[in-house]
């Protein structure tokens, strides 16, 4: 399926507007820096520092937006900031910590398929504990009836992360399945784009501990997974399109450091 014009301005307007507030509202953090000041100068610094705090508010401001724009079409129903549930089984938490613990000690290798059926014959066994778990940055449901729930995370996330972001997948399926023991769900890890490109991502580091096949999207597969094929490309497109419309607008706002405005 082809994006649709509609789509296209939805997800131009998404950019838009969250470049439009984060002029709006972004306050420079005080922050005396005397040599970079007169060594790179005030604007620079105000334009770096401005890129730093955008990158901190991308997934929330901007990539998740527009992942539910581009998977409105194709999904029968798309959100975001999505709680999986309230309650885990002892016996699913138990079984999640015995996954946890043999995956650390390379005891065996991450198969997301058998951990599902493993947390589905417990997800309703033993008492129920009350959780609170990471919120679903997107949450998709297919026209089969299929969950595919997303923890979107920074290019390049801290290697030390993903046992933790392997345990947030894992809840949310023992959750999910804890109200309803016959869903059929899919959780992943989508990383928005390839820093090394034209480089492969460097996946070795999560192959420890994420299902690189099941558990993983990035860049291209991400995207394109949301909105079909060639997405990935028509999104660099909105941005850069999106980007010389607003020239002035971002040339005026940086202006406002430039030395002969102080």
């Amino acid at each position: 399926m082809v994006i649709g014009e509609q789509q296209i301005t939805d997800i131009e307007n998404v950019l838009k507007s969250a470049l439009r507030k984060k002029f709006q509202n972004y306050k420079p953090e005080p922050a005396a820096m005397p040599f970079h000041t007169r060594l790179l100068g005030q604007d620079r610094l105000a334009l770096f520092s401005f890129i730093h705090s955008l990158n901190t508010s991308f997934g929330t401001s901007i990539f998740e937006p527009v992942a539910v724009a581009l998977a409105s079409s194709r999904f029968l129903k798309a959100e975001t900031q999505v709680d999986a549930g309230t309650q885990i089984s002892e016996l699913a938490l138990y079984e999640i910590q015995k996954i946890m613990d043999n995956l650390t000690a390379a005891y065996e290798k991450p198969n997301k398929l058998d951990e599902i059926e493993i947390l589905r014959n417990v997800c309703q066994s033993g008492k129920m504990r009350k959780v609170k778990l990471t919120k679903v940055d997107v949450a998709l449901k297919d026209r089969d009836g299929c969950l595919h729930f997303f923890d979107i995370k920074t290019a390049k996330p801290n290697k030390g992360g993903f046992k933790e972001f392997k345990r947030t997948l894992l809840e949310w399926v023992a959750c999910l399945l804890a109200d309803n023991p016959e869903a059929n769900i899919n959780t992943y890890i989508a990383i928005p784009y390839n820093p090394y490109d034209p480089k492969p991502y460097s996946r070795w580091t999560m192959a420890g501990m994420l299902d690189l096949e099941n558990e993983l999207k990035v860049a291209e597969e991400f995207w394109n997974f949301l909105g079909g094929e060639n997405t990935f490309n028509i999104l660099l497109d909105c941005f850069e399109r999106v980007g010389i419309e607003l020239r002035s607008e971002i040339d005026e706002y940086f202006s406002r450091f430039s030395p002969l405005k102080s």
